[in-house]
């Protein structure tokens, strides 16, 4: 074999791998999104309120977001393959779990276990595939494309979803995670590279509980605060609580001989705003799937079918941004895409604050521009903020890096979300997102 086939069959074998490993990060969004257009269906079925829907919807994204630091540490400590065959195996266990559910109850706890399998796979996919692709060059053109497989998946969740609660059941959106599990689960031995462990690192178990235990608590009182419940003590015990863990975690991790997360890791500027852009721009994506989607079932009286229909454009600009951004990010750099992006993402969110959501606004002057200009930034800007958020990571970190990226991405669709929720309206809600995100442009633009 000569150099250049060797060569060729190295190419060949990192495109498998991260094809591999893209369908398993855009199933794990996928997973978070999909709930949106069956939540009526679902609600119906169970006879659940709003608050309900909401906390079910957000049961996945809680344990992800929870536990994404402590399965960053794991990957880190146990090897990136070894971790991600953990986590597909409990996530395909629990996926299956919600498929067959036969109460609110049951189907909660499966949600719940499927967040914290995802919250392993999750870094652990992104340490193999800094393996897989060790050149920095490679690598960071690998990330600018792995930035928009999280929106891809959340977009393919909200179509296919409306598809499948039509033709079949709302019971059926949940078969797709354990099929892409298994076939994962096969195919790593064959496809994917080992990484080393780093046995010596220890595994600060304290820290990953208070920092689990908090973002939950929190995030739980935050959806029961959208509830406007008559007694408060539901909703301030597990605020309080959850402040009170956060904030006991902050002090920890600054004793702590090896914190879950380091403070100096978070002391980067442009890191930190990458990854405030990551959490706003998939709270952004988030808060409109689930508020278009209940708007135009419950208020216009559109079918799961129609609603999903509804996201066709925005799937459409989906993809062509995501093409676009990897060879942007190369010619403008990550800073100006990101940028450019979260302004892009913010005017598509003022658009559907200001007309989207109005039950006499036609779809194609009401909801299409946005549905086109949300998608379109969110995707460059996920694309330019991947890559600054990990640029300069050293592969020991890989693990660290990978679970603070995602426990932005999860933050966003949950912490964030639940904030929102509780402006009053989802006009105020697209709006203030809108706004926010105009600010960490602006802020990213002057970041040195």
């Amino acid at each position: 074999m000569t150099v250049t086939d060797a060569a060729r069959v190295t190419a060949v074998q990192r495109r498998r791998a991260f094809v591999l490993l893209g369908s398993v990060q855009g199933t794990l969004i996928f997973t978070l999104a999909a709930i949106a257009v069956p939540l009526p269906l679902i609600g119906r079925a169970f006879d659940l309120r709003r608050a309900d829907l909401i906390l079910l919807s957000s049961a996945y994204g809680l344990t992800f977001a929870g536990l994404l630091l402590f399965g960053g540490r794991l990957t880190d400590r146990h090897g990136g393959r070894r971790a991600l065959t953990a986590g597909l195996a409990l996530f395909a266990v629990a996926s299956a779990a919600a498929l067959l559910a036969p109460g609110i109850g049951t189907l909660l706890a499966a949600r719940f276990a499927q967040g914290a399998g995802a919250a392993v796979i999750a870094p652990a996919a992104m340490a193999v595939l800094r393996a897989a692709f060790p050149c920095p060059t490679a690598y960071g053109r690998a990330m600018a494309t792995w930035g928009g497989l999280s929106v891809l998946g959340a977009t393919a969740g909200n179509l296919l979803s409306g598809v499948i609660s039509t033709l079949l059941s709302w019971r059926w959106t949940f078969a797709v995670p354990p099929v892409v599990a298994l076939g994962a689960l096969a195919l790593t031995p064959r496809l994917l590279p080992d990484t080393p462990p780093s046995r010596g690192r220890a595994l600060d178990l304290p820290g990953a509980v208070l920092a689990t235990g908090g973002i939950i608590l929190a995030g739980y009182g935050l959806v029961a605060l959208g509830d406007r419940p008559r007694s408060p003590v539901g909703v301030l015990v597990p605020l309080l609580a959850g402040a009170a863990l956060l904030a006991v975690f902050g002090y920890a991790e600054h004793r702590a001989r090896d914190p879950l997360l380091p403070p100096r890791f978070l002391r980067d500027r442009r890191r930190a705003l990458a990854l405030a852009a990551i959490a706003l721009g998939a709270c952004g994506t988030s808060l409109t799937f689930v508020v278009l989607s209940l708007h135009l079932q419950e208020a216009r009286g559109w079918s799961p079918m129609r609603t999903s229909a509804a996201f066709v454009p925005f799937a459409v600009a989906l993809i062509a941004s995501g093409r676009t951004a990897g060879p942007l990010v190369r010619r403008y750099g990550a800073q100006a895409v990101t940028t450019a992006g979260l302004g892009t993402a913010g005017a598509g969110l003022a658009l559907l604050g200001l007309t989207g959501i109005h039950a006499h606004a036609s779809y194609a002057y009401g909801l299409l521009p946005g549905l086109v200009l949300l998608p379109a930034g969110a995707a460059a800007s996920f694309a330019g903020a991947a890559v600054l958020a990990t640029e300069g990571v050293p592969q020991q970190h890989v693990g660290l890096a990978a679970g603070v990226l995602n426990t932005a991405m999860e933050f966003g669709p949950t912490v964030l979300f639940a904030v929102l929720l509780t402006l009053g309206s989802d006009a105020r809600s697209l709006a203030t997102t809108a706004a926010v995100l105009g600010v960490v442009a602006l802020l990213n633009q002057r970041a040195k």
